[in-house]
Parts: C-alpha cells; sequence; structure tokens
C-alpha cells in the first residue's frame, strides 16, 4: 500500500524534468503574460504552456487572481493541440492536492461527511475539495430494493443536500474517477460504536432496541447504534419457524443480554429470557408415569414433539415411526422423565391414543 502511494504522489507531485511532456504530468512555471486567450506561461521547455480562460473561470474567485509573475502548477492536458498548443490547466493541477488527500483518506479508511449536490441515475454526487466523487447507488444503505426509476430517482433526489458520512473507496486521476460508499461508511461506524458499546454491555442486563432487520436465523436489533442478534431459538418458549411470526422490522423490543463475544464483537440477545419459562412453571405439575393430553406440534428424525396443554413441549419417540399423527392432532401421553433444569420431557403414547390399527394388531388372531 506504501508503494502505491508513492506511486501516485509521485505522479501528482513530482516537477517533472521532461523535454516531451506527456498527458497528466505536473509541471511549474512562471506566467509569462495574459491576455484574451488566456496565460502564457514558460514552463522551462522549448514550448510554452497555454492555460485557456475556460480553465481560470472554474478557479474558486479566491483563486482566480493570477498575475504575471506569479509561479503557478499546471498539469499537462494536451501536449500537442489542433493549433500545436500545450494545452495545460491550473485548475487540475491544485486538483492534484485533493487526490492526494482522497488517496490518503482511503489508506487510513475515515469516514468523512458531505452533502450530495447533485443526483442523477446511478447514484450522487459529492463535491471532494475541488473533485468530484460519485457514490453509486449500490454502495447507499437506505436505498430500498426493487424500486421503479421514478421512485428511485425521488428516493436520491431527497438525499441531495442531505450530510451524509462516505469512505473513499477508489481513486485513480489519470481516470478522474473517485468513487466513495455511504454503505462502508455506516457499517465501519457500527462496528466502531459496536465495540465501544460491547464493552459497557453486561450479561443479563436489559435493553430497549429497535428491529432493524430479519433472517431466516433471527431478528438483528438496534441497542442504541450497535445491533445485536436475537437467534431463532431466542425469540420465544414456543417453538418459531419464521422470525416474522413474532417481530416485524421496525418494532420496539425489549431483550435481554445473554451473550458478549468481545473477540468476533457480536451481541446475543433473547426474547424468550423476559418471559416466564414454561418449564419453570411446570416444575410442580408433571412427573413420570403422569398422563396428560397435547397437540402434536411437528415431526423430526429424532421423534414427534407434542406441545401440553398449559405446559412445555415434549419428545415422543415411536420405533416404528409416526404413523398417522400429523401436526395439530390431540393425543393422550405419558410422562416418561421430566428434568426442567435441562429442559427436557420425555413422552410416550397411552393405549388409548395408538389407533385402531395400531391396537387391532397388537390383539393378534
Amino acid at each position: 500500500m506504501v508503494d502505491a502511494q508513492d506511486n501516485l504522489e509521485s505522479l501528482l507531485s513530482q516537477e517533472y524534468q521532461v523535454t516531451e511532456p506527456q498527458r497528466g504530468d505536473l509541471l511549474h512555471g512562471v506566467v509569462l503574460s495574459i491576455d484574451a486567450k488566456g496565460v502564457i506561461v514558460d514552463l522551462g521547455l522549448k514550448r510554452d504552456g497555454v492555460v485557456p480562460n475556460a480553465d481560470l473561470e472554474i478557479l474558486p474567485p479566491d483563486e482566480a487572481n493570477i498575475q504575471v509573475g506569479n509561479e503557478v502548477a499546471v498539469m499537462v492536458v494536451d501536449p500537442v493541440d489542433r493549433d500545436g498548443n500545450l494545452v495545460v490547466s491550473i485548475a487540475q493541477a491544485r486538483e492534484s492536492e485533493d487526490w492526494l488527500k482522497a488517496h490518503r483518506s482511503m489508506e487510513s479508511e475515515d469516514i468523512l461527511e458531505g452533502e450530495p449536490c447533485e443526483y442523477n441515475r446511478g447514484g450522487l454526487i459529492v463535491p471532494f475539495g475541488r473533485l468530484r466523487g460519485f457514490i453509486p447507488a449500490s454502495h447507499l444503505s437506505e436505498l430500498p430494493r426493487g424500486l421503479d426509476d421514478y421512485s428511485r430517482a425521488n428516493h436520491l433526489q431527497q438525499l441531495v443536500g442531505r450530510k451524509i458520512p462516505y469512505k473513499v473507496i477508489e481513486v485513480d486521476p489519470r481516470r478522474r474517477r473517485l468513487v466513495l460508499s455511504e454503505r462502508k461508511a455506516v457499517h465501519q461506524w457500527r462496528q466502531e460504536r459496536k465495540s465501544q458499546m460491547i464493552q459497557q454491555l453486561k450479561e443479563g442486563e436489559v435493553r430497549k432496541g429497535v428491529v432493524t432487520s430479519l433472517r431466516e436465523f433471527g431478528a438483528f436489533v438496534d441497542i442504541g447504534g450497535a445491533d445485536g442478534l436475537i437467534h431463532i431459538s431466542e425469540l420465544s418458549w414456543s417453538r418459531v419457524e419464521d422470525p416474522a411470526q413474532v417481530l416485524t422490522i421496525g418494532q420496539e423490543v425489549e431483550a435481554q443480554v445473554i451473550r458478549l463475544d468481545y473477540q468476533s464483537n457480536r451481541i446475543g440477545l433473547s426474547l424468550k429470557r423476559l418471559q416466564p419459562s414454561p418449564w419453570q412453571e411446570a416444575v410442580n405439575r408433571f412427573e413420570a408415569g403422569q398422563v396428560v393430553e397435547g397437540n402434536v406440534s411437528h415431526l423430526t428424525a429424532a421423534g414427534i414433539y407434542v406441545q401440553l396443554e398449559n405446559g412445555p413441549e415434549g419428545l415422543l419417540r415411536l420405533p416404528d415411526g409416526p404413523g398417522s399423527l400429523t401436526p395439530g392432532m390431540k393425543v393422550q401421553v405419558r410422562v416418561i422423565s421430566f428434568d426442567p433444569e435441562r429442559e427436557r420431557l420425555d413422552l410416550e403414547l397411552t393405549e388409548d391414543s395408538q389407533g385402531p390399527s395400531q391396537s387391532e394388531g397388537s390383539e393378534g388372531p
């Protein structure tokens, strides 16, 4: 990375001692004359450089007062134009300072702020000193997916003039390409904020937050500038197949901090641990040999899970498979063992729940 920066600084800052200047070369000279066509600069070469008036017009007012005898830096725009002139630019030479600043910001991964001045179909234009940086729409964190062209343009237009964070992710002065990313800046900010917050959190404490996204494995909740994950198994004491059954994006919730992984910068949260545990509530209500009723909740390779009435979910093991049992069916089961500390309840079907075919088969001819 150091070599890349050295090369860029050489490209932008070195005073080239050349006899045949090339496009992009940075040269230094003295203003010889100023007329209606522009500025003539003595560059110590066989030919003087010509700065067109159009170049002077784009300079900020406080930089446009060029006088004969001034020492100036210029960048070669066209080594030989149609009239044989060496066309140079004062504005582009001064931009070289901003290219260096942009490169250093990219190397140091700084988070900067700016106000977009324009938008187009592809994204936002953000001033960067004398340069114009571009934030592609794909690098905007709050741009909804699937928008039609009108809605997309309307969303981008609303961001013009609004201060947003960004990072420099590509610097190419030869191609005059400066690419920025708001999404990466937000991600880095949140990670830094998370690193700070995780040092202040304690396992067991309760935090208020807002649901930011739902995934098949759980939900992410912003608890004050840092996202924590509520795994799907921590959403409810009842079985949850889809987090959307329990939460919606934007919903305000209270969650308990249950894991802090300092190395991976991860925060584990739980909703269900703020609710009464059906296992603890059932401590004095179930015992081995007891017959109870429940509903088949789902079938797995390990066995059949049965949700007891006013109780936890137990595992019903059937050596010959589920037979005619299906989710939602009411069954009568017997408690084989109950261990609330390990959250384990083993069940077996009673004879009344075996079904006609099974009971007829057991009677013999």
